[in-house]
């Protein structure tokens, strides 16, 4: 389910989603819709990368970096892959950097792809 040269990670289907987040169905297709969750159907089944969420909650630095990259013209699929894949401008993936705190500088990496 993870494209080459992606980080291998735990995805989570929506009835998981409604599980980890502790939230309705409706709260979670929100989440979604509004862009502070993304997930994909290349496995057959929606499913997002469980390392989007941190304690229970949507990754807060995540939406705004979704944001950009759609505004710069990626597909949900290219935002996961782009996210999960190693990216030698900061030394590693841009969800390790966003997990580290480091959400200014992936959103400049992610605003250079546009």
């Amino acid at each position: 389910m993870t494209a080459p040269g992606v980080t291998a990670t735990e995805w989570l289907t929506m009835p998981d989603l409604v599980e980890v987040l502790d939230e309705a169905l409706g709260r979670v297709r929100r989440l979604i819709d509004e862009h502070y969750l993304i997930g994909s159907r290349r496995s057959g089944v929606f499913a997002v990368p469980s390392v989007f969420i941190v304690d229970g909650q949507p990754l807060s630095s995540l939406r705004g970096t979704i944001i950009v990259l759609q505004d710069a013209g990626f597909s949900d699929d290219e935002v996961i892959d782009w996210l999960l894949a190693p990216e030698e401008e900061l030394g590693h993936s841009p969800i390790d950097a966003l997990l580290a705190g480091h959400k200014s500088a992936v959103r400049r990496v992610a605003r250079t792809l546009a």
